[in-house]
């Protein structure tokens, strides 16, 4: 008996075992097959470019059903709107029975569910009003000869789609509509021409209109039975919850497709009216704990859409809200915000769409004393939007917080009134046609505090004042502390509702004063880079957890002049004093006009443009240096620094002219020396050298002993100097040392790399002892025909490490060969004897030997002076 219980267990073992292996088998087998059959559909029916990563079949994922895998399909529209992407997914899951796999190739498979993954469709609408979605091919085969094909039918028992983005954009409109983080699942029988669907659905809506936006990732969740009649194209509202955040709200009714549109017959309203449900329509995240709120009075929202939408037309429409006499507080703050009234109104009483109008009657609140009040109107909102409102009441901005969770790393404090009328349209703001803006009254903010991680340091506004005019705002005043800076501000902006609804440039003219400007207050700090595990070594990417700095860039929709005065402005080392100019702020760039400043004991004018535009900073300034401290300038400014070095070791002043130009970088802000390009025309004044600031000096010094360098007369002198590619190039000038004339010339790197020549004509009285024994030899009158001797000093290496070579040896060769022509010249008239005689000491001639005597005179007498030069000296 056990052996055939055993026998028996194996038979099923391996039956289960050989189902299970046909199971695993089959995919592959008809995996080509289902290929073919999406490539069919695709290929007969689809006018687009449409491509799919694999497709695979399984058994196993939702057995007894079989589940076809299409995995990353993309259908990519053809003209007109070549190249826009219609639907992209990562996944797609058909499933269906086991046995319609197999059916022969013309017989179609029938779906019993589908599922979507991390997808994305995007409908469009021309201006001419096609939509990119039409991308069915067209019949081209006569009705009777027409075979119906239909590799897929539908027999749908339920479907979801997960995390999908959903975007539509009308241009003729400018309607813009989008749905992410969409879910939705549905449950119903699709086999069938009329059913209930059961949904579930979850997203963020935005919305926005002709620039305008209307909501932002407002969280949707609808909970909704829809009856469907497949054969009218019916959908009805039957059972449905739906929230916009914590909004509840109810439909009723139903949408129908035509030929031409849809029809429209639709009710909502909230199904409570308690003031709570206003609440719920601030986001989660802002709104605190709505359970333990305390409210007063009611809050209701009601709208009605019957009507056609078409290409022309809209359904007509009336949705009101309504709040009255109502009031909230939470139980953990002292405030409470009382006498709310809304009375906000859109409807639409013609069915066309540039009939649609805003109410909003009246908007008012109370805390504690303070009362503010808003109504606004607005018509004609599609082609060319009125406006028509008025602010006006007092805010104690330090009452948000007491009477509302909001978070603040700092409280907000401060007194802001208001009493403000404005009336324009679209076209004229677009226009700039100010004559049909209509502005007047006052805004006004006292005692602002405010610190928060945008700024550097906490911000202080003792007062800021506009006033609205037709064809401008104000600034009036504003006075502000930020750190130790004291800023006062009066001005113009000329486009502000340009800017603000037609993302416009933003116009303004500014005059700014200040006492002190400390360029710190207004730039953040820099985040430090974390520390390391302490154990002496960090891995690269721990090397790289410093946050990286964002590059600078100059707003784009600023143009605007600022004209700034400031008594001391520091900036990093820099104390800029009696600071004035024009700072004029247009296409990403920053243009420097008569910017003047005392520093370095004298005065710098600064003309030059800064630009952001583009992937890489640029500059180009000219720069004019009156009487400036040479030491001061040249040491503490890190451009000019690298371009003398040597200014350091000269004491004095300077004027001087620089034009520069090149790249910056993008988070510093700083020249990059190597892209620098431009001259410097200088001159010195009572000028001084320190020779011991100065390696270069120093070796200078020590190979050329007669030259004293801290002698070198400097004053007056003027240079020309030119840099480009890294390398700044000085164009030869002159400088006088006591009787001796030098030019100077050559050029160096900014890696403070050099090559530098000094030509020296030097008297001959400097050449040394030996050379002024030899001159005592001569007349008074022979020795002012020595011509002064050339002496070339080349200075090499780099300023810390510098090589100087000089040419004296030949320079003395050429003061003996002066003296030989000289001795030659003297003695040559007297006869060879004579000549002869005083070179040999007296001592009779050689006659033995035929020789020139002109040749050996001046032979002889170059030797004898050579000898006496660098010979060894006799004992005596």
């Amino acid at each position: 008996m056990k052996t055939k219980n055993k026998k028996i267990a194996i038979g099923i073992g391996v039956f289960v075992l050989t189902i299970t292996a046909a199971l695993a088998a089959i995919p592959l087998f008809f995996k080509d097959q289902i290929k073919a059959k999406i490539q069919q559909t695709i290929n007969e029916s689809v006018d687009a470019k449409v491509s799919f990563a694999d497709a695979d079949l399984s058994l196993f994922k939702n057995f007894p059903q079989a589940t076809v895998a299409i995995e990353k399909l993309v259908v990519i529209n053809k003209a007109p709107f070549e190249g826009d992407t219609l639907v992209a997914f990562d996944e797609l899951n058909l499933e269906m029975s086991v046995s319609e796999l197999w059916k022969n190739s013309k017989e179609p498979m029938t779906l019993k569910a589908i599922s979507v993954k991390n997808g994305l469709a995007n409908i469009l609408f021309n201006k001419d009003g096609k939509g990119n979605f039409d991308i069915a091919k067209k019949e081209t085969t006569p009705e009777d000869n027409k075979e119906e094909s239909k590799p897929f039918s539908m027999n749908i028992q339920n479907y979801s789609v997960e995390n999908f983005k959903f975007k539509y954009y009308d241009e003729r409109s400018k309607i813009k509509l989008v749905m992410s983080e969409l879910n939705h699942e549905g449950t119903g029988n699709f086999g069938t021409q009329k059913l209930d669907l059961d949904t579930h659905s979850t997203t963020k809506l935005s919305l926005d209109m002709d620039k305008m936006n209307y909501m932002k990732n407002v969280a949707i969740t609808l909970d909704a039975v829809l009856g469907i009649d497949l054969e009218k194209n019916k959908y009805t509202f039957k059972d449905n919850k739906v929230k916009i955040n914590e909004l509840p709200l109810e439909f009723n009714g139903f949408l129908q497709l035509l030929e031409n549109g849809q029809e429209y017959d639709l009710s909502f309203k909230t199904p409570t009216s308690s003031f709570k449900n206003f609440l719920g329509l601030v986001p989660a995240q802002y709104a605190g704990d709505l359970n333990s709120v305390k409210t007063t009075g009611d809050f209701a929202v009601n709208g009605k859409v019957k009507g056609t939408l078409t290409d022309t037309t809209v359904p007509k429409f009336n949705i009101a809200i309504a709040s009255n006499n109502a009031s909230f507080q939470y139980p953990d703050l002292p405030k409470s915000v009382q006498n709310i009234i809304i009375d906000t109104k859109i409807i639409n009483e013609t069915g066309l769409i540039n009939d649609t109008y805003v109410d909003l009657n009246k908007l008012s609140f109370k805390i504690d004393q303070d009362v503010f009040n808003a109504k606004a109107n607005i018509r004609n909102a599609m082609t060319n939007a009125l406006v028509n409102a008025e602010l006006k009441g007092i805010i104690n901005l330090g009452n948000f917080t007491k009477a509302y969770p909001v978070k603040l790393d700092q409280p907000l404090s401060g007194i802001l009134k208001a009493d403000v009328v404005t009336k324009f349209d679209m076209q004229s703001v677009e226009k700039s046609q100010y004559e049909n803006i209509q502005n007047s009254g006052n805004i006004t903010l006292t005692g602002f505090n405010y610190a928060g991680p945008e700024m550097a340091k906490p911000v202080k506004i003792k007062q800021a004042a506009v006033a609205f005019n037709n064809s401008q705002i104000r600034l009036n005043n504003l006075d502000m502390i930020t750190g130790n800076s004291d800023i006062k501000v009066t001005g113009t902006l000329d486009n502000f509702y340009g800017f603000m609804f037609r993302n416009q440039i933003l116009k303004g003219n500014f005059n700014l004063n200040s006492n002190n400007f400390l360029v710190a207050d207004f730039m953040a700090p820099t985040p430090e880079a974390k520390s390391g595990s302490g154990s002496g070594s960090s891995s690269g990417s721990e090397s790289k957890t410093a946050t990286k700095k964002e590059a600078v860039k100059i707003p784009a929709f600023l143009d605007c002049t600022i004209a700034a005065k400031a008594n001391t402005v520091v900036y990093d080392n820099l104390t800029l004093k009696a600071v004035s100019g024009k700072m004029i702020i247009r296409d990403e760039a920053v243009t420097l006009q008569n910017l003047m400043t005392n520093i370095f004991d004298g005065q710098i004018g600064v003309n030059g443009m800064v630009s952001t535009k583009g992937n890489t900073p640029k500059f180009n300034m000219a720069l004019d240096l009156s009487k400036v401290d040479i030491a001061k300038s040249f040491t503490q400014l890190d451009m000019l620094r690298s371009i003398a070095p040597i200014a350091g070791a000269i004491t004095g002043r300077l004027n001087s002219t620089i034009k520069l130009n090149g790249n910056l970088d993008a988070v510093e802000m700083t020249p990059d020396l190597k892209t620098i390009t431009g001259d410097l025309l200088g001159q010195l004044l009572s000028s001084t050298v320190n020779a011991k600031n100065s390696q270069m000096l120093t070796a200078l010094g020590s190979q050329v002993k007669f030259l004293d360098v801290s002698k070198i007369n400097l004053n007056d002198i003027k240079a020309a100097v030119s840099f480009k590619d890294g390398k700044v190039v000085v164009k030869p000038f002159k400088v006088k040392y006591q009787d001796i004339n030098a030019e100077i010339g050559g050029a160096h790197g900014f890696d403070q790399s050099m090559n530098y020549n000094i030509k020296m004509d030097v008297p001959a009285k400097y050449l040394g002892a030996e050379a002024n024994k030899l001159l005592a030899k001569l007349t008074p009158a022979e020795a002012s025909k020595i011509e002064s001797v050339p002496i070339t000093a080349l200075m090499t290496g780099n300023f810390k490490n510098p090589k100087v070579s000089t040419d004296m040896k030949q320079a003395t060769s050429n003061l003996v060969m002066q003296v030989a022509k000289l001795q030659k010249e003297k003695y040559l008239g007297k006869g060879t004897d004579a000549l002869s005689n005083i070179l040999s000491g007296g001592k009779p001639k050689d006659t033995s030997k035929t020789s020139d005597p002109k040749k050996d005179a001046v032979k002889n007498t170059a030797n004898q002076v050579l000898n006496g030069l660098f010979g060894k000296k006799k004992n005596p």
